[in-house]
């Protein structure tokens, strides 16, 4: 059955995926992951879509789901341990009322855990390579791994497993011990930031470039003269120049054009080519 992608991208765009599937176990990814194998299927495991960017005519493939049983998270000690569909503002709730720090600049992205995990998400000042001490992985095959923070290799929006057939299931975090109200302020002070300084009144998928080496994306759009420039009812956020957002009638095509139209003006007029971090999938 069909299943309108757009209902699971926090863009709110993107034409329906030829399969839809949810699972709640490692034994039922397992199964799906043989079969796909054996089939030749292309396949999608999908976070939360917050980076993600749909074509209108949809993906010609199987859309993977973490459902409730890997949305689970537990705390011992110092270690805090989350599914791969967790939320990640639901782990640095957990950490705050366990009194753990070290999570706090992950408590307003709109990511899972398994998808910060795979692309090393982070945000002021912090990263999930700082955190991170063990990740369980499963490979095509069905056979479950053990990665630790230096097999993992985290770099900037990156790690060793982004471009290879694994999909996180969990991964155990390594904080440290604070004090409740500090760490509950500076979640609070984050939060005013993202508030003032981003347009979250609007659907869009965070930052939609990396930063430059260098530089910051959002300031070289904004000297390029792009804040507030149109594609049909995709703009460039005239609050903060790094992200695009869906005016309410957006498509896939406009964000599109208009992510190919920044990086050429600002490649002809500062020499800088940016880089997408919006994943595309499917057929525009």
């Amino acid at each position: 059955m069909e299943e309108p992608m757009s209902r699971h991208t926090t863009f709110g765009i993107g034409g329906p995926a030829e399969c839809f599937i949810t699972v709640d176990t490692p034994g039922q990814l397992a199964k799906i992951f043989v079969y796909l194998q054996r089939t030749g299927w292309d396949f999608f495991l999908l976070g939360n879509g917050s980076n993600l960017l749909v074509g209108d005519k949809g993906y010609r493939g199987v859309v993977i789901r973490l459902g409730e049983g890997f949305s689970r998270i537990r705390v011992q000690g110092e270690r805090l341990t989350a599914g791969a569909g967790a939320p990640l503002g639901s782990a640095a709730k957990e950490a705050l009322s366990a009194g753990l720090t070290g999570l706090e600049f992950a408590s307003g992205i709109p990511g899972t855990v398994g998808g910060a995990v795979r692309m090393n998400a982070g945000a002021y000042g912090g990263e999930m390579s700082g955190v991170v001490e063990t990740v369980d992985v499963m490979g095509m095959d069905g056979e479950i791994l053990t990665l630790d923070n230096e097999t993992m290799e985290f770099s900037y929006r990156s790690s060793a497993i982004k471009n290879r057939p694994y999909a996180v299931l969990s991964t155990t975090l390594r904080l440290k011990p604070g004090n409740r109200e500090e760490i509950g302020e500076r979640m609070r002070e984050l939060a005013r930031r993202r508030r003032e300084k981003q347009p979250l009144e609007y659907p869009s998928a965070g930052s939609a470039f990396k930063r430059p080496q260098g530089h910051f994306a959002g300031k070289l759009i904004m000297d390029a003269g792009l804040g507030g420039y149109r594609c049909g009812g995709a703009q460039i956020s005239e609050k903060h120049c790094g992200f695009i957002i869906n005016r309410g009638n957006a498509t896939a095509a406009d964000v599109a054009q208009l992510i190919r139209e920044t990086v050429a003006t600002v490649q002809d007029k500062f020499g800088v080519t940016l880089e997408p971090e919006v994943i595309f999938l499917g057929d525009f």
